[in-house]
Formats: C-alpha cells, sequence, structure tokens
C-alpha cells in the first residue's frame, strides 16, 4: 500500500477533478500511502480510495491534508487553493449525492459519537476507582490522626514518648491534605467525563433516529414535488449538511432548494416567491444565518416568510435570544430529531396552503 493506485474506471467527471486535485495535493509531501495512513490514524486501504476517486472522502480528511501540506512546504496553503478544492469537493458530493450516501455519513457520525461516548465511559470508571482510592486513604488517615489526638489527651505523661513514637505526624497531616485536593480534581474530572458521556449519548439516539429516517426511503426515489406545493429554501455551507437535511425532508414530497452561502440565499428568495420556510445555519463565512437572516426581514416580499436555524452552537438562551430577535420562528440545535424538523416544516407548508388558497 506504499504507491498511489491508478484512478477508478468507472468515475464521473466530477470525483475524477476532485481525486486529481488530492493526488497532487498528497503527492507533494512524498510519503508513501501508508505513511500517510498511520501519521493520521487512518486505514491504509481507506485512504488510498480517497485517492483514486472510488471513496468520496469527509471534509475533514481533506482539512488535514492542507494542514500537512503546509507544514510540509512551511507555507500556509493559498486560500485560492482552499476555495478551488471546496468547489470541486462540492460538485463531487452533488455528482454522488443519494440517501445511501446520507446512510454512510450519518453511520460515520454515529461511530464518532460512540466512540466519544465509551471513551469516556472508560475514563469516568477509571478516575472512580482512583477517587474511591484516595478516599479510603484520607479515611485510614484520619483513622490514624483521631487515634494519635485521642492518646495524647487520654496520656498527657506520655506526650513526650509519643512525640518520639510519632515523629511523622505533621507528614501524616501533609499527605492527607494533599489527598483531598487530589480528590477535589478527580471529582470535578469525573463528573465532566460523566456529563461529556451523556452528552455523546444523547448525540448517539439523535443519530441512530436520524439514520432510521433516511433508511426508510433509501430504495425510494426523491419526487420533484406535486404541482402547487410550496418549495422549501435549506441554507448550510457544509455539503455533508445539506446532504443529511435533503435526505430527511425528501419525504415530504415537497421541491427542495440547497444553497451554501447567505448570498446564494437572497438570490434564491428574488428568482422564487413560493417558499413555505427556510431552514439556515447560524455559523457561514462572509454572512452568518443572523445577518441573512435581517436582510430576508428587511425585504417587504420575503418579510413574513419563517425562518428555522438549525445550528451546532448549542441552545444557550444568549445563542436563542439572538436568533429569535433577528426574526426566526425557531431554534433547533443538531444533531436534530428527523421527526420533530419534518413535522415543523409540515405546519409551515399547512400554513402557505391556507394563506394561498383564500
Amino acid at each position: 500500500m506504499g504507491e498511489l493506485r491508478p484512478l477508478g474506471d468507472d468515475l464521473n467527471e466530477a470525483s475524477r477533478a476532485l481525486a486529481q486535485a488530492l493526488r497532487e495535493l498528497f503527492e507533494s509531501l512524498h510519503l508513501s500511502v501508508r505513511r500517510y495512513a498511520a501519521r493520521r490514524r487512518l486505514d491504509p486501504g481507506t485512504v488510498s480510495r480517497y485517492l483514486n476517486g472510488t471513496r468520496l472522502p469527509p471534509w475533514q480528511v481533506i482539512s488535514d491534508l492542507f494542514t500537512d501540506v503546509a507544514e510540509h512546504r512551511g507555507t500556509a496553503v493559498t486560500i485560492e487553493a482552499i476555495e478551488l478544492v471546496r468547489s470541486l469537493y462540492g460538485s463531487a458530493v452533488d455528482a454522488a449525492s443519494s440517501p445511501k450516501h446520507a446512510v454512510e455519513i450519518l453511520e460515520q457520525q454515529l461511530a464518532d459519537a460512540d466512540h466519544v461516548s465509551r471513551r469516556s465511559s472508560v475514563r469516568g470508571d477509571v478516575l472512580g476507582d482512583a477517587l474511591l482510592d484516595r478516599t479510603q486513604r484520607i479515611a485510614d488517615l484520619e483513622t490514624r490522626l483521631n487515634q494519635l489526638e485521642a492518646d495524647r489527651i487520654a496520656e498527657q505523661k506520655r506526650a513526650d514518648e509519643l512525640a518520639q513514637a510519632h515523629p511523622d505526624v505533621s507528614g501524616l497531616i501533609w499527605e492527607r491534605n494533599a489527598l483531598q485536593l487530589e480528590v477535589e480534581r478527580l471529582g470535578a474530572a469525573l463528573q465532566e467525563a460523566q456529563a461529556q458521556r451523556a452528552a455523546a449519548e444523547g448525540r448517539c439516539d439523535l443519530l441512530e433516529r436520524q439514520l432510521e429516517a433516511v433508511e426508510q426511503d433509501t430504495e425510494a426515489v426523491l419526487p420533484t414535488g406535486p404541482q402547487g406545493m410550496p418549495k422549501i429554501l435549506i441554507v448550510d455551507d457544509q455539503p455533508d449538511n445539506l446532504l443529511a437535511m435533503t435526505a430527511v425532508l425528501a419525504t415530504l414530497e415537497q421541491e427542495l432548494v440547497t444553497v451554501s452561502s447567505g448570498r446564494e440565499a437572497l438570490k434564491a428568495l428574488l428568482d422564487h416567491d413560493d417558499f413555505a420556510v427556510i431552514i439556515m445555519d447560524v455559523q457561514m463565512p462572509e454572512m452568518d444565518g443572523y445577518e441573512t437572516c435581517a436582510h430576508i426581514k428587511r425585504r417587504s416580499r420575503t418579510r413574513d416568510v419563517p425562518i428555522i436555524f438549525l445550528t451546532a452552537m448549542g441552545t444557550g438562551s444568549e445563542h436563542s435570544a439572538r436568533g429569535y430577535a433577528a426574526g426566526a420562528v425557531d431554534y433547533i440545535s443538531k444533531p436534530f430529531d428527523p421527526w420533530a424538523l419534518r413535522a415543523k416544516v409540515a405546519v409551515f407548508t399547512s400554513i402557505y396552503l391556507e394563506r394561498h388558497s383564500q
């Protein structure tokens, strides 16, 4: 697995172009496939398939490749080069878009979340054992100190002899205090591990539900949408997120318009006037979701289109308050519940149809 395999025979044009660009970046490292896979803790066969175009890599793998090339050259990769590869990646994702690919993406996310859960569980067990050991040692030291103090009170006449027999009293006190500090540190670390495990378990549950929703539709052809049904606008700068949301919402039998930036969203709203709802990411380059939402609400033509923020920033009060202040009707945290998202979209579609039937 040292040399690059030839490009795949049945590649579409977009996948071939992306594979050639990645091969040029990789070859500048002057490393074998196996050595690079070991560096990044990846399977050599998987890396080889990424580079011959037969498998589409996650964007994080490409981002890591940029980092390694910059470190090898001693200079940063240019913005133009990154944007070029990002464009090729987007085209390859579009060409390979299918519910099956969405399942692969969600399965990888599920595996990552499960790994975090298992690692947190193991770390919690280790910290728990260490905490129990330190607590028991403190109890033992407290008992020994209490015995010494009782001996001093009960036998004042033998105080000097006891002091000679137990010259390390101050050392025991210091050791106990040090162990108490360590117990506090281990207790805080244990709570952190338990919280991380709980969050990972929650993410696993939601990802499993997303997979179940997507897998129910893997054999169906995505419909173009019946005549007269309003469209749904999806705004997210990450191709994988667009693909996952497209797979989840495909069963609503409405036309899904997907764009990757706030400016593209504003243009889509100028080209079409029959959107029932907009689902928008918050963190996007150049123009974030809050700014895009403000532009939409300033236009008389689009100010009444409901906007749902779907973001990985969390549902803290400071984030949700800013979203509602910008004009959004809802604020949902990733990973999202596919049934809940479809239900919300269906409600706004019904409102749109009722409003335009009058």
